[in-house]
């Protein structure tokens, strides 16, 4: 049994009721950014001790989630300027007629997507890919049938769920889950395999079976035939040829660069909005100062628009995690929760969960799953990691389990959950670009991800 060295307080308490109400409001289909900035108020006048503290902690929570958010705001406002350009200009047909060849129907259609989706995201992590295969192939996707929100789901469960959980070629989690948990991450590619591909397979097996029908829900309403432009001008045939080469360029360098995460993602943003800028400028000309100013306007504003109720929901699960030393103050956090962990009130309820675990291999799964789901809430996938594979090596030494399944277990749900595939505010970039609601994208998203626990869970349990 762990040693339990973390003292819960009412703080504790009070978050975790607001997870409870906030996700039951959730389940319910109703907005949460009410009961988020409820529960901020009440947070930050426990935490702080007065209700000025609380009604600072409600502004403060949110300028953080707004920090936190703005590279992705920028990255979806820009990547939308450049398809408000392509679409005046008649590029966009240009672009998707090749495809249509090959998008033949919905089903097939959504396969191809999320299919690509994980290949992007293997080499170059879900986030520029995101930016990529939205800019590129979601409007072929559309236009073959597909609803938008269905594309979301292929988009989201192959990347930011298979492709940034089993992490096979950049190895960031299983490096990070490896570390922690005192094995190599060779350990846990090679052992924690067979779940990792049963999350996969039966999530998104599930997810295509569940919604079928609605993949046949939205035909398209005319075929590229009828909506064809009579004419297309030199603009349009040049910036319909430089938007994949460059993106293609994008993609080369990269790979030959080392380019991750932000670095990749800025790399591809702003290949977005020069694009669009050499676009507008040779079809406009003297008036291509004020189409650009134009085409940015949409391009924020309807980042904003996706974003504004996702702030406040952020700004309270940032709260729960390594944010709330920057929200409250440190001083603040250390008397509140009179605890030394940096992690967060979440990682504070893992550590706990974990602590009172009975010393049984499969329930011990079970809560490797719990600890990775908890710390995962806060909408970073990879900030449970260390906790879960450092539990990983308590629970396997003592109980004779497998440590990389188990790690695997914890690394799955906690990336799954908190990497962008569970909770809307890490939904948002996949959202924005396809043009839905991430929370209800997020409920799409629940029952096949849950299926898809349930099976890695009793494929686990066969290797343990």
């Amino acid at each position: 049994m762990l040693e339990n060295t973390t003292l819960l307080t009412p703080l504790h308490c009070l978050y975790l009721l607001g997870v409870i109400v906030i996700l039951a409001v959730m389940i319910l289909r109703k907005d949460t950014p009410a009961v988020c900035i409820g529960f901020l108020f009440l947070l930050g006048a426990v935490g702080m001790g007065s209700l000025t503290g609380g009604i600072q902690t409600v502004f403060g929570a949110m300028l953080y989630a707004a920090r936190e958010f703005m590279e992705v705001i920028a990255t979806i406002a820009l990547v939308t300027s450049l398809s408000k350009c392509l679409s005046e200009l008649g590029s966009d047909y240009l672009l998707m007629r090749p495809m249509s060849r090959v998008m033949k129907s919905p089903s097939v259609t959504w396969w191809i997507l999320g299919f690509t989706m994980l290949l992007f995201s293997l080499f170059l992590w879900p986030s520029p890919s995101v930016a990529l295969v939205g800019a590129i192939m979601l409007p072929f996707a559309v236009r073959a049938g597909l609803n938008p929100l269905m594309g979301a789901m292929a988009m989201n469960l192959f990347g930011h769920g298979i492709a940034l959980s089993y992490d096979l070629v950049i190895q960031g989690a299983p490096a990070i889950s490896a570390g922690a948990a005192g094995i190599s991450t060779s350990d846990i590619l090679r052992e924690g395999r067979p779940v990792f591909l049963m999350m996969g397979a039966a999530t998104v097996f599930s997810a295509f079976l569940l919604n079928r029908k609605n993949l046949m829900a939205e035909q398209a309403s005319l075929s590229l035939e009828q909506e064809a432009p009579p004419s297309f001008s030199r603009s349009a045939l040049f910036l319909a040829a430089a938007v994949p080469l460059a993106f293609l360029a994008d993609i080369a360098a990269m790979l030959a660069f080392h380019l991750r995460g932000g670095d990749a993602t800025s790399l591809v943003s702003g290949t977005a909005v020069l694009l669009m800028c050499l676009g507008s400028v040779f079809e406009f000309r003297e008036k291509s100062l004020e189409k650009i100013t134009g085409y940015l306007t949409e391009g924020f504003l309807f980042a904003i628009r996706i974003f504004a109720p996702v702030i406040a929901i952020g700004a309270f699960f940032f709260l729960g995690g390594e944010g709330i030393s920057s929200i409250l103050g440190g001083k603040e956090v250390t008397d509140v929760l009179g605890t030394a962990t940096t992690g967060g009130i979440m990682n504070d309820w893992a550590v706990w969960l974990a602590s009172h675990a009975p010393l049984n291999k499969y329930f011990i799964a079970v809560i490797q799953m719990a600890v990775g789901a908890l710390t995962g809430l806060d909408g970073s996938g990879f900030s449970g990691l260390p906790l879960t594979g450092a539990l990983a090596r308590t629970f396997g030494t003592a109980v004779g389990a497998s440590i990389p399944v188990l790690a695997s277990l914890g690394q799955i749900t906690a990336i799954f959950v908190g990497g962008g595939t569970i909770v809307p505010w890490g939904l948002i970039p996949v959202a924005a670009i396809c043009d839905v609601s991430p929370l209800e994208l997020a409920r799409k998203n629940l029952l096949p991800v849950f299926i898809g626990f349930l099976c890695a869970f009793l494929t686990a349990c066969f290797f343990l």
